[in-house]
């Protein structure tokens, strides 16, 4: 019996009881309606701030961190990456300087963080299933939620958490606003900023709609120098780059909520989000080898046009005695992209050969999901139950070409090279039951899931096709306990299982030649999940009326951990090398060939074969000074600290690419009397190192440091100037480069290399009108 079909068994189960004749109690709210109504916000208090926003302590059971737009909107940040930097715990490795689009918490990859919208999953553009943050426009966001552990009504691949964005809901806001700003950068680049919110009553219900235009540009300078080893007492080449980023992002998203009867209400959301950007690259290496100098000139230009966009509709009503919710979304994202570089070598002032590369991609990722579910009263508790469906669709289709001259000066004309697809599609079929309830002083929350993932995979090359199948399910329990031990202090502890599922690439049998170093790579469609018991246990306090102070240990145990293996299988360049031979008539056949000169290269692959272990301790302080007689100061702080345990070929090391620490502070001053306020927040990163297969690397970011001033205008007008960046932070990379594992056990370097990278600062001036 397979997994996807136990699932279905279950799920009839759950519905059966959800629509059975009962004589429990109704769940009802006075008015009658499922859900009492909250009065909205209005939006001249969100655009005209008169005091300091803080950090929202929740009522939740699971241990969970909400902050609303205005904790971070004084920083006008412009994406989500940019509100996200500031929560405990968040990181960005691998990120280009003054960019934040992949979030990691605890210091773990993309995969590690599930990223949510309104509380639903959203396909991205990541191999490793991350959905990058800085697509959404921070005009877009009511409020941004941490969610350190799991609970059974949520997917449970999120291992080190998930970041929950929460857009602007019809119900939650009235009236309107209008943002004009510009953004000057380093170089001199001077570019604009469009935002409008209106929200009121519409169609028998309340509707709220948004739209965002901003220009999205970053000129940034690199220089990389290349030793033959770490002594660095011979120079192998330099390279001085500089790229430019220029492009336009569109947005909106709209949302209508309705009664319905007596007891339903219909809500409608949708966000869609479009990026047009170029990226242009100029590039001068210069190279020694054996008393000549090679130079090279290096042009490179990538077009991104990518769309993200979804659509969702939500029903809850009164029903058999307690309340039911009906989900139904769709959601997809576009990317149609295209990379190219060029290279004119010269060697001693002499043309040598001009060569290019071009990579054009054709991706689309869809997914669609429903969710039925039902909540009652049972005895003292309330009880919760059950199903989620979800059906993906991932297609990726990559065209390689190339282009070698012939004569200095001739025109690039690609000729195509290879072409690689890969379709995965995933259905998943996740039902669950969860318990909540509480006596005193003591909450607690209990339950189980049950996810299924049914998948298909293909890959194509050149027109060679593979298809294989893989199923697999997991029982994720989950329990939290909430404990207000006075009306200020609280302590939870939460037990949850969760999930990682493999990378895609690592799931696709296509062969990638020269992937690490020498040694080849083929993903493998038959990787089992990761799974990961966890622990958090958390401590907080609110202080006077409005600050808030916690501290929250926490543990990953994660096993089934997915790494790089030997296949024992040699490379294709090892290959060629022996058959050379042959033919050379160096030896005789093949096999004197292999016997002679062993295989120093070799095909890698991906397998289920270690385990890790994650833990550390995050801190966090948001509160007004108003204990120091200073009520209209606010300060803020947060720091993580994040180790980490896996072994590798190598041995022991910490999990690739996680930071060691996230720390951010800073305070913001209000002057009720001018109507005006001032602040400062200072960030850094601690270092992050990844190992791989001929490939070491450590990535260190420098202090970012941001400042703004705003002047308010009556009660709708508000100027605000921001600058960032103001240390004019570098990322800064070392890599110790391998031809082969052997090289790399014995410090054989092919290539040391240090690399930099800066931005300079920029500032924004922003002006909003609320109407």
């Amino acid at each position: 019996m397979n997994h996807v079909f136990k699932a279905t068994v279950l799920s009839r189960a759950l519905l059966l009881a959800l629509v059975a004749p009962t004589a429990f109690a109704q769940v009802a709210t006075p008015d009658g309606s499922a859900d009492a109504l909250p009065e909205p916000k209005q939006l001249d208090t969100v655009v005209v701030q008169a005091e300091i926003a803080y950090r929202n302590r929740t009522p939740d059971i699971a241990p969970v961190l909400s902050y609303d737009l205005e904790y971070f909107q004084r920083f006008e940040p412009a994406t989500v990456g940019d509100m996200v930097k500031r929560l405990p715990g968040a990181a960005f490795v691998g990120s280009d300087i003054m960019e934040y689009d992949g979030v990691q918490l605890r210091g773990l990859g993309g995969g590690y963080t599930q990223v949510l919208i309104n509380g639903k999953q959203v396909p991205g553009a990541g191999d490793d299933r991350s959905f990058w943050v800085d697509r959404i426009p921070a005009e877009m966001v009511d409020r941004i939620e941490v969610l350190r552990s799991n609970s059974a009504n949520r997917s449970g691949d999120a291992v080190a958490g998930a970041i929950n964005i929460i857009l602007r809901d019809a119900y939650e806001f009235d009236g309107g606003y209008l943002r004009i700003g510009a953004n000057r950068w380093d170089d001199g680049e001077v570019n604009p900023t469009l935002g409008a919110v209106a929200s009121g009553e519409a169609l028998g219900g309340r509707i709220l709609g948004g739209i965002n235009v901003q220009d999205r540009y970053r000129g940034k300078t690199k220089r990389s120098d290349r030793f033959s080893d770490p002594s660095m007492e011979e120079l192998v080449s330099w390279e001085d780059q500089a790229e430019v980023k220029d492009g336009r992002d569109y947005s909106g998203n709209v949302s209508w909520t309705a009664d319905v009867g007596e007891t339903g209400r219909l809500s409608i959301d949708g966000f869609y989000v479009k990026t047009d950007r170029d990226v242009t690259e100029v590039s001068f290496e210069e190279e020694y080898d054996d008393g000549e100098v090679i130079t090279a000139n290096v042009p490179g230009l990538a077009t991104v046009d990518q769309q993200n966009w979804g659509i969702g509709v939500e029903y809850k009503f009164d029903m058999a005695g307690g309340t039911t919710e009906i989900d139904l979304d769709h959601a997809r994202f576009e990317d149609k992209s295209m990379e190219s570089e060029e290279a004119h070598a010269y060697v001693d002032g002499a043309w040598d050969e001009s060569e290019a590369e071009r990579l054009d991609i054709d991706a689309s990722d869809a997914e669609s999901s429903l969710k039925l579910a039902h909540k009652r009263s049972l005895g003292a508790a309330e009880m919760e139950l059950g199903i989620d469906y979800r059906s993906k669709k991932r297609e990726i289709d990559h065209a390689y070409y190339e282009f070698a001259a012939e004569n200095e000066g001739d025109p690039v004309v690609y000729e195509p090279d290879t072409m690689v697809g890969s379709l995965i599609e995933e259905t998943r079929i996740d039902p669950y039951l969860m318990f909540s309830g509480g006596a005193g002083a003591l909450a607690w929350e209990a339950g189980l899931r049950y996810e299924t993932t049914d998948s298909d995979i293909e890959s194509s090359q050149d027109g060679d096709t593979i298809r294989v199948s893989k199923d697999y399910g997991e029982l994720l329990p989950s329990l939290h306990l909430k404990w207000d031990l006075t009306d200020a202090d609280r302590i939870s502890l939460s037990l949850a299982r969760s999930i990682k599922r493999p990378n895609f690439n690592e799931l696709i049998p296509a062969l990638l030649d020269g992937e690490y170093g020498d040694n080849d790579y083929i993903g493998n469609p038959e990787l089992d999940p990761e799974t990961a018991n966890g622990l958090d246990l958390g401590y907080e306090r609110r202080l006077g009326k409005r600050g808030v102070v916690g501290i929250n240990f926490f543990y990953r145990d994660v096993k089934s951990l997915i790494e790089l293996v030997n296949t024992g299988e040699p490379s294709e360049e090892m290959q060629d090398a022996w058959e050379d031979m042959v033919e050379d008539g160096e030896y005789a056949t093949v096999e004197e060939a292999m016997a002679a000169e062993p295989a120093d290269s070799w095909l890698f692959t991906s397998a289920n074969v270690g385990d890790g272990k994650v833990y550390g301790v995050e801190f966090d302080l948001s509160t007004p000074l108003t204990a120091f007689g200073m009520d209209n100061t606010g300060v803020f702080m947060n720091y993580a600290y994040i180790k980490s345990d896996v072994d590798d070929f190598m041995g022991e090391r910490r999990f690739n690419n996680q930071a060691r620490s996230a720390f951010n502070v800073g305070f913001i001053q209000d002057l009720p009397t001018l109507a005006a306020s001032f602040g400062v927040s200072y960030r850094k990163q601690g270092d992050a190192y990844e190992r791989i297969v001929g490939e070491e690397v450590t990535i260190r970011y420098g202090k970012d440091l941001e400042a703004f001033v705003e002047k308010r205008f009556g009660d709708n007008v508000s100027l605000r100037l921001t600058a960032s960046n103001l240390l004019d932070a570098s990322k800064d990379e070392v890599f110790h480069k391998f031809d082969t594992i052997d090289d790399q056990l014995a410090r054989n370097h092919d290539e040391y290399e240090l690399e930099t990278e800066e931005a300079g600062p920029s500032y924004q001036l922003v002006m909003r009108w609320a109407f």
